[in-house]
């Protein structure tokens, strides 16, 4: 790849072509529990500083993070019904944007038009507070099956990796990975520790496959002792462009969100439901909690016994943006080439004045978009969903026992 194509691909500001695409879909910028009433939350998307806040009533507003008056911070401003002040010197400014007041001046329409500062939509679904930093009319908020389920107990991790998205996303479609980064390495990983391992990871791929589809691409693999006919391939499950990954087993049910913080950093969400498999009922949940997955210890080493540790420690090792004029792909890269393409082509789209794919305007089509998964994962049954939980960052959920004892596994 040339550094030009590489450019292209992983810058992610205002103006640049992978930002302009990105900003035509909705991000996740917080968990609903981490703001309340009244409050504030500082964020960064798409390398732009804003400021989210909840008024009294529950809207939100997001906003840029400078006043417009003197550049200082609206992250310490005073939250009200009408919307945000400065604490500097108390301009006021509502959830579009514009300001309401200035204080220490007289009445003075132009003036306050002036003082207008940016503002974006901020809209929430099963837990996550979501921002749309694009041109109007907005597309709307998808109602992916998971954010709108009955009857699951869910939970949100999350972790900031200093890293770009792409090779986050990269990942997503290198289905041989898994056999020895989750496999033959975390055996050698858990062994030194005298942590026991399943051999589920270690099967060798023998046939890999991707498909286009509306939502973006589904993931297939047939396994060592397999064929097509097992639920790796005739089902497989789907990458959701541009910034998702649909994983799971039986009962566990999860997106994989990388969030574009800037170039170099990527806000990473593990977003679970975890469905009863015995006709039972789900715990009643009055908020979706939140909790850190960590990836390095005290001494900032790579946390690297669990599958995501190991994850995380390649992604992060590849460099703050990997230099792809260095790579040398071969055929088993066949999905990280489509993805290169398939984002080409939707910057071409959005260039054109058009809807890239999976954006979604009419309500008839957003009640409940629902995405097919393989449920017996790598033809592992209820060992490997019970395996699933201690070698996953569901070990730091603080509902693991609550999920053991839902999925029958305690």
């Amino acid at each position: 790849m040339n550094g030009e194509k590489q450019e292209r691909l992983t810058r992610v500001g205002p103006g640049t072509a992978m930002g302009e695409l990105l900003r035509r879909y909705w991000f996740p910028v917080a968990a609903s529990i981490e703001l309340t009433a009244g409050t504030t939350r500082a964020v960064r998307l798409l390398t732009e500083d804003l400021v989210l806040f909840r008024q009294p009533d529950g809207r939100l507003g997001l906003v840029q993070r400078n006043c417009s008056h003197r550049n200082a911070s609206l992250q310490c401003g005073l939250v009200d019904d009408e919307g945000i002040s400065c604490p500097y010197h108390g301009w006021k400014f509502d959830s579009r944007g514009n300001c309401l007041r200035m204080p220490a001046e007289a009445d003075n329409p132009k003036l306050l038009e002036r003082a207008r500062i940016r503002a974006y939509r901020a809209e929430e679904l099963g837990g996550l507070i979501f921002a749309y930093l694009g041109p109007e009319p907005a597309p709307l908020l998808p109602r992916y099956d998971l954010f709108v389920w009955d009857n699951v107990l869910r939970d949100i991790g999350m972790a900031t990796i200093p890293c770009n998205w792409l090779q986050i996303m990269e990942n997503s479609v290198d289905p041989t990975h898994v056999e020895w980064l989750h496999g033959h390495h975390l055996t050698g990983v858990r062994d030194a520790n005298r942590q026991s391992t399943p051999g589920w990871y270690k099967r060798h791929h023998t046939e890999i496959g991707f498909d286009v589809f509306d939502y973006g691409i589904v993931k297939r693999r047939v396994l060592e002792g397999g064929s097509r006919e097992d639920e790796d391939w005739q089902t497989g499950h789907p990458l959701i462009f541009p910034v998702m990954l649909r994983v799971g087993t039986r009962g566990q049910h999860r997106f994989q969100i990388r969030v574009p913080v800037d170039d170099t950093t990527t806000r990473h969400y593990w977003y679970s439901c975890y469905k009863p498999v015995d006709g039972i009922d789900a715990p009643v949940q009055r908020e979706v909690p939140v909790y850190e997955v960590p990836w390095q210890d005290e001494q900032e080493n790579f946390i690297v016994d669990y599958v995501d540790g190991g994850d995380i420690m390649v992604w992060v090792s590849q460099g703050a943006i990997t230099d792809r004029t260095k790579e040398l792909l071969v055929s088993s890269d066949q999905g990280i080439t489509l993805l290169r393409r398939l984002l080409l082509e939707q910057v071409d789209r959005v260039q054109a004045g058009e809807d890239p794919m999976g954006v979604i305007r009419d309500e008839a089509d957003n009640q409940c978009i629902t995405f097919a998964q393989e449920f017996n994962k790598f033809s592992g049954g209820d060992a490997f969903l019970r395996e699933a939980i201690e070698l996953s960052h569901v070990r730091y959920s603080p509902l693991k026992e609550q999920i053991i004892k839902l999925l029958g596994q305690g």
